[in-house]
């Protein structure tokens, strides 16, 4: 039997999360690995196809327009939950990072990256397992109006930045001094920060 909702939202998963833009991601795999250590005998999830086309990809009348002007429809994706005897529905839209998925650039790859990621976020809500990750990142939104103190940047953030920074012999002591901040406090928002100038020199590493 699946422990209750106190005792999974107990349960350290940064050990087994990925990195990625300077937030710690659950992959759906583990997500399930740790249901299955943690009680649970069936976990899978599924997509629900779109009533009218018959796929994975629910596109939605509203529109945005990205920087150069041109028009794009916002997209999102529906999956049910099996957790034993429970199911559960988790509709949720296709992004690239923070920014919502151009149409350009939507692929099959966009669509089940925005399917894992509901799976782990409705297994978040409804079980409690890893919901402290998202419940960070959701307070992200919220920093313009909630002051809070600043973590420090994270093990995963400063090992990722030390990395790129020897792959391509970078001066990040210098860079950190010069921003009067030493690798102890560094936040994870400076960390983010960093990554982003990085990646966007260097491409994803």
């Amino acid at each position: 039997m699946l422990k209750n909702y106190d005792e999974l939202r107990k349960i350290d998963v940064r050990p087994f999360c990925e990195e990625r833009e300077g937030f710690l991601y659950l992959n759906w795999a583990r997500c399930i690995e740790l249901l299955h250590q943690n009680g649970a005998e069936i976990v899978y999830f599924t997509p629900v196809p779109n009533n009218i086309t018959g796929s994975s990809l629910i596109e939605s009348s509203a529109t945005f327009k990205d920087g150069k002007g041109n028009t794009n429809k916002c997209y999102e994706t529906l999956i049910e939950v099996h957790i034993d005897d429970k199911v559960y529905m988790m509709q949720s839209p296709v992004m690239n990072g923070k920014n919502p998925v151009k149409d350009n650039s939507m692929n099959q790859n966009r669509v089940w990256s925005s399917m894992c990621r509901s799976f782990v976020k409705c297994v978040a809500i409804n079980t409690g397992l890893g919901f402290d990750l998202w419940l960070k990142e959701e307070a992200g939104t919220l920093t313009n109006y909630i002051p809070e103190q600043e973590q420090k940047a994270t093990n995963a953030q400063i090992k990722t930045i030390k990395d790129i920074g020897e792959k391509h012999v970078l001066n990040l002591e210098e860079w950190i001094k010069n921003n009067n901040k030493t690798w102890e406090t560094l936040t994870e928002k400076d960390a983010a920060q960093m990554l982003n100038t990085l990646k966007s020199k260097y491409g994803d590493e």
